[in-house]
Formats: structure tokens, sequence, C-alpha cells
């Protein structure tokens, strides 16, 4: 009785406090790309959407119902969620490992870090998540004895899974397998309640179905051929390492341990011992599998979480008895691992630890830069004629800037991003992917960076077949220009025939990023810019200038860029020879200020440079 008040005070502490980090993380997170587009299909409440089924967008709009348009509010459906989850892991594990074990596996659930920070973010994973545990719970129950509340449970838990994601069906998947594994399981197939219950998690994939029927399979292809290669490839080797530091070496090997005796038991297990083992067994094999054929572009790291709840009560009654030299350890480990990742949400939320990473691949762009961009388009459009339009060059612009400005029906251009994410026959359906050049005055408001490099001058020679010759854009730079969007002010009254008229494009290949230079260097590379070419260059240390370059050197860049129409090509080359006083060592960013024939100045992206000041006698 004693051990079991312990476990209980434990748990209730552990939750308590990551709930209320969790709170303040959540308040302070800048919101990310994709909780902004639930955000808008919660604005436009449907039965399903071209990316997932409804559940999502529902609780969004639940969310701001409730607490207004506010990033914490949002969330708060999501929080709520992601704070039950340990208390249905703990249920399962105090009915079938022993209270004891129960409460350590509710608290292992909340310091698993992968699980612990569910409910941050406004994503469909945490509804996902819980329909899992809801699923687990009855199907334990069941295996025991079939009743009316076992199977409400688990009519419940399959309803939500399937309003959730199309990821649900790998839980389905992994359920039914388990069950025919076990005769106990197997039994249950003839009992009515339990098919009743099938039947209620059947139909909960109805508008989902139905949606696609409706758009020609859209979404579903998306989600199950467009977005995979399926074709071998080495991604599903980073499934050991990556689940390793994600849930933290010591419970993923405990977790893994208990995979393993439930397929290969050297003892009679209890059967509900063996359906939990069995779920977590076959989904992280399934998914490791997966990851060798599936999408390996995007983040995938959060799809096993289901097999690690499944395996969490089979993992503290191990810990409790026959690994107890292990239980430290692991109980350290998972705390440290879910502060660093609480620790990493808030340096995403602190703009000097963000704009630090600037230039590194750990930058977190889709967090970063939405507050100071809406800033600057209600600056541009108050400048601007009444009426004016305002135009998103993709959906995470239009999605970020919708919900800044309290605007759910913002116009987007068709782009590549749309595609790759799912979301152009849902922007379509809303009637939003703006198609024709504007006949009024609009604001244009693009990212360049939500397209790889080489990429932009054919986007941009797009935009011109469709919109006509670009304007002199805005630049709005932010952590030194990792994150960058130009903003133009379109006339309207429909595309031209004109020349194309374009950003301008650069490059610095001296130094490189990050080099040590002295405080006398070089800096050289190329720039142009569609149409009308380069006035001059400006070389920029920390945003000043620092020096003008010697532009027009023969520079040829027609293997990167065959299309390029400046006037001026070959010769789009520039050097400049930069000389600092030695109170300028230290770590600098380096930029460009390209002034094009047409009266347009642009800022080009920083770059880290270490200047290392000259020793005496050199």
């Amino acid at each position: 009785m004693v051990e079991e008040q312990r476990a209980r005070r434990t748990f209730i502490a552990i939750w308590t406090l990551a709930c209320l980090a969790k709170l303040v993380v959540a308040a302070r997170l800048p919101l990310f790309v994709d909780e902004a587009f639930y955000w808008q299909e919660g604005r436009h409440l449907a039965a399903a959407y071209s990316d997932l089924p409804g559940m999502t967008a529902w609780l969004a709009r639940l969310g701001v119902a409730v607490g207004g348009e506010h990033v914490l509010a949002l969330r708060l459906p999501f929080l709520v969620l992601g704070a039950l989850l340990p208390w249905w892991v703990m249920r399962t594990g105090r009915r079938w490992f022993g209270a004891i074990n129960g409460w350590h596996a509710g608290s292992l659930a909340v310091l698993l870090p992968l699980v612990g920070t569910l409910g941050i973010m406004a994503l469909p994973d945490v509804p996902l998540a819980f329909a899992t545990v809801l699923c687990l719970h009855a199907g334990a129950r069941l295996l025991r004895e079939a009743g009316p509340a076992p199977a409400l449970e688990l009519a419940l838990g399959l309803a939500l899974g399937a309003l959730s994601h199309y990821r649900f069906g790998g839980v389905l998947v992994a359920g039914t397998v388990a069950m025919l594994w076990l005769p106990q399981g197997r039994r249950l197939w003839r009992d009515p309640r339990v098919l009743l219950a099938l039947t209620v998690g059947a139909l909960a994939w109805v508008p989902l179905l139905l949606w696609n029927l409706e758009n020609g399979e859209a979404g579903l292809r998306f989600q199950l051929v467009e977005r995979h290669p399926w074709a071998l490839h080495a991604g599903g080797l980073a499934f050991l390492p990556v689940q390793a530091l994600l849930a933290t070496p010591p419970l993923f090997l405990a977790m893994l341990w208990v995979a393993w005796r439930s397929v290969r038991p050297r003892r009679a297990l209890r059967p509900q011992w063996r359906f939990l083992g069995l779920f977590g067994a076959i989904a992280a094999a399934g998914i490791f599998a997966l990851g060798f054929l599936t999408d390996s572009e995007r983040v995938s790291f959060h799809w096993p979480v289901p097999a690690w709840l499944a395996l969490l009560p089979g993992t503290a009654a191990l810990l409790n008895t026959r690994a107890l030299r292990w239980r430290r350890p692991v109980w350290g480990i998972a705390a440290l691992g879910l502060v660093a990742a609480l620790g990493w949400c808030l340096a995403v939320s602190t703009p000097s630890l963000r704009a630090a990473s600037a230039g590194s691949k750990h930058y977190p762009r889709n967090f970063a830069g939405w507050a100071p961009l809406a800033a600057a388009v209600e600056r541009e459009l108050a400048a601007m004629p009444a009426g004016t339009r305002l135009l998103a060059g993709d959906f995470k612009v239009g999605a970020e800037l919708g919900f800044a400005l309290g605007d759910p029906d913002l116009a987007v251009l068709d782009h590549p991003l749309n595609h790759a994410h799912g979301r152009a026959p849902q922007l379509r359906l809303w009637e939003l992917q703006a198609d024709a050049p504007p006949a009024v005055p609009t604001l244009l408001v693009l990212a360049p960076g939500h397209l790889s490099f080489k990429d932009w001058l054919d986007y941009y020679q797009g935009l011109c077949a469709r919109l006509g010759p670009l304007p002199p854009a805005r630049t709005v730079m932010v952590d030194h220009g990792a994150q960058r969007f130009l903003l133009l002010r379109l006339p309207g009254g429909g595309a031209s025939g004109a020349a194309c008229v374009a950003p301008a494009l650069a490059w610095v290949d001296r130094p490189s990023p990050g080099a040590e230079v002295p405080s006398r260097f070089e800096v050289g590379g190329w720039a142009f810019k569609e149409g009308v070419g380069l006035a001059r260059v400006e070389v920029l240390l920390d945003g000043a200038v620092v020096a003008e370059a010697a532009y027009g050197d023969a520079y040829d860049v027609s293997s990167a860029f065959p299309r390029s129409l400046d006037p001026q090509q070959p010769h789009v080359g520039f050097r400049a020879e930069i000389d600092l006083p030695a109170s300028q060592a230290g770590r600098r960013w380096l930029g460009l200020r390209l002034h094009g024939n047409d009266g347009s100045v642009e800022d080009w992206p920083q770059q880290p440079v270490r200047i290392v000041a000259d020793r005496p006698g050199q």
C-alpha cells in the first residue's frame, strides 16, 4: 500500500508539472504552418478535407470558439486530450499489471518525449493517440469478458481514430492481427456487441470516403500514392537511431524487449499482456518496414507513438521486476528527454535563440517570421488604395497570414507546395486558388524559401506568365534572411505581354558560409535580375553597407539557370575587397543589397562568417 501511494503521488506530481510546462510552451510557441491550415479548415467546417478527416479542424474550431482567435485557445482542446493520455495508459496498466505498475506506466507516458509533448501543437496525432489508448484499453477488457461498457469504449475509440487521420488504418491493422493471434481474440469476432462496435468504427470512415468519391480520390491518392516513392531507399535505416533518441535509449530498449517477449514468450502470459505487446511489436515493425518505401522527406518520427503507448504498461512491469538496475537510468534519462524536448520548443519560441540558428539545417522555418510578416503586410496595405486584395504565394503564407489577420478566405496562388502537402484540392474547393491575373490592386506575398533555390527562376518566370512583369519587391527579412518574404504591389488589370521582370537572384561563393576570414578578405559571386538586370551590388555586414562591389565580371550561370533573360548575361559576377578594423573580429553576418535597373532594392539572405583578427606582425 505504501509503494502504491508513492507511485500514485509520483505520477500526479510529474503529470501536474508536465501539464503546467506544456501550457506555458503552448502559449509561447509560434503557430506551426500545419496548425494554421487546420485553423483555416475549422473556419470552413466540413465532414472531411483533402488532407485529413474532420476531427483536427473541429477541435481547432472548438478552441477558438471558446477562447478567441489566440494560439493558446486554438491548442487548448489538444492540450486537454494530451493531458488525458497518461491517465488511460495508467488505467490499462493498473487493471492488468497491478496498481503500482499502472501508476508507473502513466508516469512513463508523461516522461516519454514523443507522448509527453503531445498537445503542445494542434496536430492530428493528438486525437489519433487518444483514440489508440481508448481502443487498447477496450480491447484488453474485451479479452477478459465481452460487455457493453468495453464495446462502447471500443466504438468510441474506433470512431475517433477514423475521424482523426488516415494513419489510424495502421492501428486497425495492428490491432486486428494481434486479436487474431490470440484464441481469446478470435472468439470476439462472434460477439454481437463487438461487431456493433466495429460497425460504428467503420461508419466513421464514411465522410472521408464520400469526400474522396466526390473529388476523384484526391485525398487517398495523396496519402497512399503521391507523397510516397514506393521504391526501396535507405530512409528506413534511420528508424532505430531516431526512435532511440526521441524515446530515450534506455526506455527504447526496454520497450523493444517487452515487444520481443510478447512475440516469443518464454512462459504463459495473460492474454491482455500479449495483446498489448503484440500490438506494439506489430505496429513498430510495420512502420520500420514501411520506412524503406514511404515518404522520407517530411517528418515521420511520430508515427510509432501508438506502438509505444501499447508497450508502456509492460515496460513498467519489466522495470519493477526483472530490470531493477535499469530503473533509475530509464526514468532519469526519460525525464531529461522530456525536458530537452520542451526546452527545444522554448528555444524555438525565443527570437534570439531562433535567430542564432539561422543558416543551419536546424533552423525552425515553419515557426519563424509570421508575426513580422503580418505587421509588414498591414503597413503595406495601409499605404495602398482602398479595396486592395491580398494574395498569398502558397498555402503556408495564406494560412499563417489568415490567422494573424483574422481572414480565413485569403486567396492563394497555385504552388508546388500546395500539391506536395495535399492542400491544393481543398483550396480549389474553397474557391481560394487564384488562377487569373488580378483585376484590382493586389499585394502579392511570396516566400521564395519554400522552394529549392534551383527552382526559383522557373517559379518567377511562371508568375510572370500568369501575372505579367513583377514590380519591385519589398523584402521582409527575418533572422538574417533565414526566413525571407517578398511583398509586391500588383497594379491590377491583368497580365501584359511585356518581357518578364522578376526578383533578383544571387550567390556568394567566397567566402563560404561559416568560413573563418581575416579582417581583410574578398567577397565574390554572381547576381542577376530577370528582364532588367542589376545596376549595382552592395556588400553588407550585420546589415550595414561596408563596400560597393565591382559588378559585371563574366560569370557563366547557364548550367544552373539556362533560361535566364537578364540582358547583362553572362556579365553578372561581382567582387569586393573588405577591409575591417580589428574591433570587428568575431561572428558576423555577411549579406548583399541588390539594386535593379528598375529602381528595385532587395536585401539578400545573410550568411555567417567568423572574422579573425590579424596577429601582431602579420
